[in-house]
């Protein structure tokens, strides 16, 4: 029998993508998943429009937040109902190409890893391609990771058979980072990479700039919440996480 894969989405207010993305799903070439919605107490269109998805497709869930509680939070409940061998994320605003799980599930079969991601393309709101690939390093180490987030979470896939299920510690962002981290530690053997782009990642103008500066002070809770360390120690593998993003990262994306 084949490996089932759970796709965890999270949703909320999701109502101008959700439709797209879900497609992007039901278009894999890989058929046996389990897709598990998780709405995050929407105020908008986006349950009714995944309760209709529900309503036609048996691999199809939908749980529902009562209070609006975060991505973590969601991720978490979708991961404690998976049934799946495999479990891989997706967020209700980006895309998967068609081979996406099919690749993913065959690499893990063969090349004795427990964790597998890939590249991954960039496009706008639109849905429009912005021709830039972001390209994933070909293995990770759990002390590379640490020092900035190599792995597009809409890329990420990790063997729960092997692993066991992995949860998203509850800190209100960078909590893929987390996981990964977690998932890597516990597998001690490296992550490795699919060099082709296998998704796309929707870039929203009203969360880019605003952003930025935020995610520095989300970053150092990682260090220091989702980790332990101390404040110096915090502060120091922010300086690390700081060159490595805009010194080495920058160099992953290049023009397609």
């Amino acid at each position: 029998m084949k490996a089932l894969v759970s796709i965890i989405t999270p949703l909320y207010n999701s109502e101008a993508f959700i439709t797209e993305t879900i497609n992007s799903v039901l278009n894999q070439t890989y058929k046996h998943w389990e897709l598990v919605l998780i709405d995050d107490a929407s105020t908008d269109g986006t349950y009714s429009i995944a309760s209709d998805f529900v309503a036609k497709y048996a691999n199809i869930f939908l749980l529902k937040n009562e209070t609006n509680l975060g991505a973590g939070h969601s991720r978490n409940r979708g991961i404690q109902v998976a049934q799946g061998d495999f479990i891989a994320f997706l967020d209700a605003d980006d895309l998967w190409k068609p081979e996406k799980l099919e690749k993913q599930v065959q690499f893990i079969s063969t090349h004795n890893t427990d964790i597998c991601f890939s590249s991954y393309e960039l496009i706008n709101e639109d849905s429009k391609a912005l021709n830039i690939k972001v390209e994933a390093l070909p293995s990770l180490s759990y002390n590379k990771l640490l020092k900035s987030n190599y792995i597009g979470n809409l890329t990420g896939m990790y063997n729960a058979k092997s692993l066991g299920k992995v949860y998203m510690p509850l800190l209100r962002k960078r909590q893929d980072w987390l996981l990964w981290l977690n998932a890597l530690g516990r597998s001690g053997k490296p992550a490795l990479s699919i060099n082709e782009s296998l998704a796309y990642y929707r870039i929203r103008e009203a969360s880019i700039s605003a952003n930025k500066w935020r995610l520095i002070k989300y970053n150092y809770w990682v260090f220091k919440k989702g980790l332990g360390y101390s404040i110096p120690a915090s502060i120091l593998k922010m300086i690390v996480f700081l060159c490595e993003h805009f010194f080495i990262k920058s160099k992953q994306n290049k023009e397609v």
